[in-house]
């Protein structure tokens, strides 16, 4: 497990902050009692959005961003009221942010966009060196406008930003930071920071690395995915079971990009068996996660339209060296309870009629975020889904979402566990 001892502080940022405790990151199942959780409140980033520019970003209306933060905080609040921790990205990011190396870092890597051009670049650098960590961490995610950077007669922006409309960005919004679970997951006491597909969201996993790598909470942590290899996204991966993971290939993850995960995973103990499953490459359908989620240790919630289809692929750790081993396809619920040695996962369907299960698939009905075995949370529109639930013995959680949902994602989506109760004995590797 990855157990560390934190005392340290951050000058000269809100008078310093200081950090004192033992922290361990562990989480090797979707389903234990979560101890604590990442998330990232919207903010300012969401009211960038417009209908000339929120399909490019990845969203299917323009929300409220008021009513979408009061849906988030009540969201946070349910699970404090269940004993989970809930850190903010955009918290961490700050702290981040007042350590040197990391403001260099991170500022280096957003100026390296090569639609700058040098002279706006200039200005850009110099806007940014005046900020402190928290007005600088505000600016990589909310963005910054064109009309925002200072420029004037001694100081111009070059041809770039005249040619510029003054409604365009210098630096792009991050409204997809939101959902915390795409661009990092913990698999046992190592972290993965993800490959996003879509260029609008690519830069959330350099914010992501960076916090992992810098802030002393995570101080010792060991890596087993990164940026740079093929694409992974969070959404795409299941921890089934301590040795078992699922991981979706389709719109967002990469069949290369899930070798990749099971290569790397295997390398460092963590797991033996690696499904991967072919999901069908639509919106609707993006990842893995809107259309199957656990809820029990034996149990899945699932979009009942495409689960007798659904197949899996197994990946099984090779020995002594030898290549991975492939085998399949075959259904994935028969593939899932094998691996995770039960005779038959229990399967509780979306909705209760076809067309109520499209639905409330589509408003991210099987996206629940499990709290504890036969815990979990979902949206409160889902009204068959989570009936559904609850007649099968599982509580529910009803938060709304009605503003949340518009960039397609639910309680899992939104948030990144970091620390579970483990299923085994996490000093056990798997072998």
């Amino acid at each position: 497990m990855n157990a560390i001892f934190i005392h340290t502080s951050f000058p000269g940022w809100c008078g310093g902050l200081s950090y004192a405790a033992k922290v361990t990151h562990y989480v090797d199942s979707e389903v234990a009692r979560l101890g604590t959780v990442l998330l990232h409140r919207p903010g300012p980033e969401l009211a960038r959005l417009t209908p000339r520019n929120n399909d490019a970003l990845l969203f299917d209306a323009i929300p409220w961003v008021g009513r979408a933060q009061e849906e988030h905080d009540a969201f946070a609040a349910a699970l404090r009221s269940h004993g989970v921790e809930v850190l903010y990205l955009a918290t961490l990011l700050a702290e981040t942010l007042a350590m040197a190396d990391a403001r260099a870092e991170l500022t280096e890597l957003v100026l390296r966009s090569p639609r700058l051009g040098d002279t706006l670049r200039r200005r850009v650098a110099d806007h940014l060196t005046y900020l402190d960590p928290a007005a600088l961490a505000d600016v990589f995610i909310a963005g910054l406008a064109h009309e925002e950077l200072r420029v004037g007669a001694e100081r111009p922006g070059g041809l770039v930003w005249t040619l510029m409309d003054r409604h365009d960005f210098v630096i792009d919004p991050l409204p997809n930071l939101l959902f915390t679970r795409d661009s990092s997951v913990w698999i046992g006491d190592r972290v993965g920071v993800t490959s996003l597909a879509m260029p609008a969201r690519r830069r959330e996993t350099t914010l992501t690395d960076a916090i992992y790598r810098h802030h002393p909470r995570f101080a010792g942590t060991e890596f087993v995915y990164h940026p740079e290899l093929e694409h992974l996204e969070g959404g795409d991966v299941l921890l089934l079971a301590p040795g078992v993971l699922a991981v979706g290939v389709g719109e967002r993850t990469t069949p290369a990009g899930a070798e990749r995960l099971a290569r790397q995973v295997f390398a460092a103990g963590l797991a033996h068996t690696i499904l991967v499953v072919p999901v069908a490459q639509q919106r609707a359908t993006m990842h893995l996660d809107t259309v199957c989620t656990m809820v029990d240790v034996d149990a899945v919630l699932m979009y009942p339209n495409i689960a007798a289809e659904l197949s899996a692929y197994t990946v099984i750790a090779g020995l002594d060296g030898d290549e991975p081993r492939v085998d399949g396809p075959a259904p994935f619920l028969r593939a899932a309870a094998d691996a995770m040695d039960l005779d038959q996962l229990r399967v509780i369907d979306t909705g209760l009629d076809p067309v109520t299960a499209e639905r409330e698939q589509w408003d991210d009905g099987n996206n629940t975020l499990a709290l504890a075995p036969r815990l979990c949370v979902g949206y409160e529109r889902n009204v068959e889904t989570n009936a559904q639930l609850e007649r099968a013995g599982i509580e529910v959680i009803a938060i709304a979402g009605s503003e949340l949902g518009s960039g397609r994602g639910g309680p899992r989506c939104m948030s990144c566990p970091l620390v579970r109760e483990p299923l085994r004995s996490p000093q056990r590797r798997v072998s």
